[in-house]
């Protein structure tokens, strides 16, 4: 089933919102094996230069930062540790925030699904969490720099989420007062929602 990437308008709405309106959304990737896809179920945003825990806190611009200036709607993808992860640009040009997606419900290509996080793993254990999505779909810091808005990476329209839960954000320790600022947003009893 092919389906429509979500409109530019979509990601021009203040960041809390969008990233509670990214829940339900679904996350597609293309590529030469397949596609595969799922379903957001986990959020958390990042409002930088006030947030101690943003990459662009005190408006730090660097190599790895700078596609988080530019107009929202865009892939920023960074290496953490050996995972990839995968966010959202938000807010309006030089104002560098985004949304970490956290986790997806696997929708399309399981099978690819689990040839790249491994056979053995529990379904639930493919994507629930932000490292373990990226591997499963195929997003990889080549996607840093792309649109939503098109192929092979984007966001398509999705189903109503049910209840949205909110609480602080998850491994951000050493950020001060911002570690406790209610920005991870989640679909309540979804169990691929990280923990």
């Amino acid at each position: 089933m092919k389906v429509q990437p979500l409109p530019q308008s979509f990601f021009e709405q203040p960041t809390l919102e969008l990233a509670k309106g990214l829940l339900g959304k679904l996350l597609v990737k293309e590529s030469a094996s397949g596609t595969a896809s799922g379903w957001i179920v986990e959020t958390e945003a990042y409002i930088g230069p006030g947030d101690r825990a943003a990459h662009s806190f005190g408006n730090r611009r660097t190599p790895r930062t700078e596609i988080m200036f530019a107009a929202p709607g865009y892939v920023y993808t960074y290496v953490m540790h050996t995972h990839c992860l995968v966010n959202v640009v938000s807010g309006k040009v030089d104002q560098p925030e985004a949304v970490l997606i956290r986790a997806v419900e696997p929708y399309q290509g399981l099978e690819l699904m689990y040839e790249r996080r491994g056979e053995k793993k529990k379904e639930q254990e493919l994507t629930n969490g932000p490292g373990k999505l990226t591997k499963a779909l195929g997003i990889d810091r080549n996607d840093y720099g792309r649109r939503f808005v098109e192929p092979p990476l984007y966001i398509a329209k999705g189903r109503q989420p049910g209840i949205i839960m909110s609480g602080p954000r998850i491994g951000i320790d050493n950020s001060g007062e911002a570690r406790e600022y209610p920005w991870r947003f989640w679909v309540k009893g979804n169990r691929f929602v990280s923990r």
